[in-house]
This record gives C-alpha cells, sequence and structure tokens, in this order.
C-alpha cells in the first residue's frame, strides 16, 4: 500500500439509504478486485450492535448487490467494524478513535444530510481523527452560492481543498468518461468540434419514473438542483473542454472550471420549468408546489471554440423513457444535390442505460434518386456483470487520492453562479402529462434548431 493510500473507511450514515443501496455493493465488488483490505468502520445512532450492522450489510448486497459473493462477503465482514452514538456526543467520536487503531489516513465519507457535516467535521477534529485523514461528501454541495461556500468554509476549517472530495457519481460511470477518451483519441473529431461546424449540442436526462416516495426531499432540490446543476454541467463540461496539458487531476479539473467561467449567468428567459400533473398529490409536496420535475435550459459557452453554438440541456421526471444521452448536431454542408433534405449530421452519446456513441450520415436512398437517407453508424454496448460501477471507482479513487472524478471547490462555486439567479427568481411553471416529453407551452427559444431529437430505448 502506497502512503498516500487511505488506511481506513468510516462511513457516516451507514444505515442510511444511500449505504444500503449503492456503498456497500460498492464495497463488495472492490473486495472482489482487490481493491479494499483496510478496516470499515461504520458510524450511526441506530442502537444497533456490530452483529445487527453486518446483518444489514448482508440484505443491502441481497437487495442491491446483485446477491452476496460469500467469499468476498466473508473478507469484508472481517473488515466491518461499528460505532453507535450521536454526533453531538464528543465520548461517540472517541469510540471512534479508538476503533480506528492504528490508522492515520482514514477516508471519512459524510452520507448524512449536508445540516449535520458542520457538527461532524468539528467533532472529528476535536477527537483526533483528521490530521492526515480525506473527507468525501456527497451532493448537494449547498444549495445556492452563498450555502455553498459556507459548507466549503466549514470544510476547509479543518481539510485542506486536497482533502476534500465532492463526489459525483456520474462521473464514475465509464460512458461519461469515455466522452473525455473519445474526444481526444480519434483524429477525425477535432478538426469539425467547434463553432464552425457545430450548430447546437443537447444533452437530455429522462427518468420515466416519478419522485418515489422521496416527495419532502425533492420539495428542497427540484430537478435544476437536483441533476443539472451538477450531473449535467459535468457532461458539459466534458464535451466542451479544451485537451489538458497533464492528464493530472489537477489539469484536467483547471480544463473543467475553464468551461463554467466562460457560460455567462442564466437569466429566466433561459429557463423552461414543468411539473408532472399529479406532482401535488405525492406525500410530502406542498399542495401549491411551485417546484420544478422539469428543465429545460438554453447556455452559451463564450470561449473561441464555442462562441454562438447554443447548449440545450433538458431533464425531468416521468418522462417517456430512462436515458441520458447527448446529440451534437452538426451544420449542413452546401448543396451539391438539390433534393436532398435529409436531417444533418450529428454525433451522438448515450450515457445509460447502454452505451453508445452514433456519428449520423446522409446515404443515397434506395432508389437512387439523390433524395438521400439519414443513416447512422453505431458502436454500443451494454454494460456486463462485473463491470466496475460509479460507487465503486469514485469510492475507490478517493482512497487512493486520485481527485480527478471529485469536483473542486472553484467548480462548484462556479456552477452555482450560473443557475444562481433563474433559480431565485419567481418563473411560471407549467404543467406536463406523465410520460410526455415536458410542457407543451415550451418557449420556441428553449428549442434546439430542428427540434428535440428523442432518445429512444429499446426493450
Amino acid at each position: 500500500m502506497s502512503e498516500s493510500h487511505s488506511d481506513a473507511l468510516v462511513l457516516f450514515g451507514a444505515t442510511g439509504d444511500l449505504a444500503f443501496k449503492k456503498i456497500f455493493p460498492a464495497l463488495q465488488a472492490m473486495v472482489k478486485r482487490g481493491n479494499l483490505n483496510v478496516p470499515v468502520i461504520g458510524m450511526s445512532r441506530a442502537g444497533w450492535d456490530l452483529n445487527q450492522f453486518k446483518a444489514h450489510a448482508r440484505a443491502s448486497l441481497e437487495q442491491h448487490g446483485g446477491g452476496v459473493d460469500e467469499a468476498a462477503f466473508a473478507q469484508l465482514s472481517a473488515q466491518l467494524g461499528y460505532v453507535d452514538g450521536d454526533y453531538r456526543d464528543p465520548a461517540s467520536f472517541q469510540a471512534l478513535r479508538q476503533a480506528l487503531g492504528t490508522a492515520q489516513r482514514p477516508t471519512h465519507y459524510l452520507a448524512i444530510p449536508p445540516s449535520a457535516f458542520p457538527l461532524v467535521v468539528e467533532q472529528l477534529a476535536g477527537a483526533g481523527c483528521t490530521a492526515e485523514a480525506r473527507v468525501v461528501v456527497e451532493k448537494p454541495f449547498g444549495r445556492d452560492l452563498d450555502s455553498a461556500r459556507a459548507l466549503n468554509r466549514v470544510l476547509h476549517g479543518t481539510f485542506d481543498e486536497r482533502r476534500i472530495y465532492r463526489i459525483d457519481h456520474f462521473l464514475g460511470k465509464r460512458s461519461v468518461q469515455n466522452m473525455i477518451f473519445f474526444r481526444f483519441q480519434n483524429t477525425f473529431l477535432e478538426p469539425i468540434w467547434n463553432r464552425n461546424y457545430v450548430e447546437s449540442i443537447q444533452i437530455t436526462m429522462a427518468e420515466d419514473f416519478g419522485v418515489q416516495g422521496r416527495g419532502s426531499f425533492y420539495e428542497q432540490v427540484g430537478t435544476v438542483r437536483d441533476v443539472i446543476q451538477n450531473h449535467l454541467f459535468q457532461i458539459l463540461a466534458n464535451l466542451a473542454m479544451e485537451p489538458p496539458i497533464r492528464t493530472d487531476s489537477e489539469s484536467v479539473r483547471d480544463e473543467k472550471v475553464k468551461v463554467l467561467k466562460a457560460i455567462p449567468t442564466l437569466s429566466t428567459a433561459d429557463l423552461l420549468r414543468g411539473q408532472f400533473s399529479g406532482y401535488r398529490a405525492e406525500p410530502g409536496v406542498a399542495p401549491g408546489s411551485q417546484v420544478e420535475t422539469f428543465a429545460a435550459l438554453r447556455l452559451y459557452v463564450d470561449s473561441w471554440r464555442w462562441q454562438g453554438v447554443p447548449f440545450y440541456i433538458r431533464a425531468g421526471k416521468l418522462l417517456p423513457v430512462t436515458c441520458t444521452e447527448v446529440v451534437v448536431r452538426l451544420r449542413r454542408p452546401p448543396s451539391l444535390f438539390p433534393c436532398c433534405a435529409t436531417a444533418p449530421n450529428h454525433v451522438r452519446f448515450r450515457v445509460g442505460p447502454d452505451h453508445a456513441i452514433g456519428l449520423g450520415v446522409t446515404v443515397m436512398d434506395p432508389e437512387g434518386t439523390q433524395v438521400g437517407r439519414a443513416a447512422e453508424l453505431l458502436a454500443s454496448r451494454r454494460p456486463t456483470a462485473g463491470e466496475m460501477g460509479a460507487y465503486e471507482r469514485v469510492l475507490g479513487e478517493a482512497m487512493a487520492g486520485d481527485a480527478s472524478l471529485f469536483a473542486r471547490q472553484d467548480y462548484v462555486e462556479e456552477a452555482w453562479r450560473i443557475v444562481d439567479p433563474m433559480l431565485k427568481a419567481d418563473s411560471e411553471i407549467h404543467e406536463y402529462a406523465p410520460k410526455s416529453w415536458g410542457p407543451e407551452s415550451a418557449d420556441a427559444a428553449l428549442t434546439p434548431p430542428g427540434g428535440w431529437q428523442d432518445p429512444v430505448v429499446e426493450g
């Protein structure tokens, strides 16, 4: 083990929903791959003992981890520890320090509400658990620019920036990482990847389900805060960034920050908000709620490469399919064949549920009338069993000290700067029918040239 690698993992919120659905499956996968051989200590206020905590971990794997791998779980179980305590009680953190034993470089994963961060960070410092430690925090990184800065002040009071890992599991997806790889490893793409050839770029994140009983949570966030300001801005940065001078984490993150700095602050004219019919009847939702479950926005990246190219982003719940996809539409060439009226060429990235890269082209129609027809050259694959999952990847890289897949403070603040004014404005909300593609009253200015290309999911 290198000196930079964490020598323990502490999981706050160990009995919570995130740990149950995502983290324990990731831990078993890491053990199976040989990437986790340090103590894993859960901390919560559940009134449990260690055996109950281990039983909880097993239930997580049975329900969300594809089943229990007995050999891997035996090893994971031997590494598990548990501290049952109150975050307000210094004695609980002294018990944690004792449970850590000789470990000096733990990674503290705060899978807890942001409101609890200040207390936990203060208690960790008081118990001597932070000197060489890292801290992993889940989104949301605040709910606006002011709260994001306040959160950063809390974290920076104990941890310097290089030891803070703001986790966005979207960056752990192989298909998201592949955007950067595909862009910079293929010669044919770079000459056309600019304002001279690209007409518009659209990013869609559609979910065919609603808030799934989490109405009280969703009332605090809405679509822009939940997925656009973080997940989809990260995809945008991957598409628009310049090639980093090196592939180290800071060089990559420098280029992403430059993209956000080039985006002007948005106004309500750049945003369409929608809410699916029936949302206000969900448990935990206010009767007159004005929280959006759908959003479409338009922005520009005012850099030398992208100036004048509109970027369109939409995301929503209870849409026709569950799919995340990018379509880069290219400008039409001069027409040599006057009767040819097919769609413009495009590059398409499918992020999920399957992984695909498609190149939209025009070919001669079968009748040879020179009208032409659209076709797509497609490379696609479905995730395979045993493939590294997003949480496994990001958690492993945090423990290894690689920050490439994590948001830096300046990135977070720039993202909030872009959306803050339009979120605080009292813009109109439009109702839309479940399983439709959003409000029918969509502003034409917020629709890409040629319209949205709706993802099609087979099966």
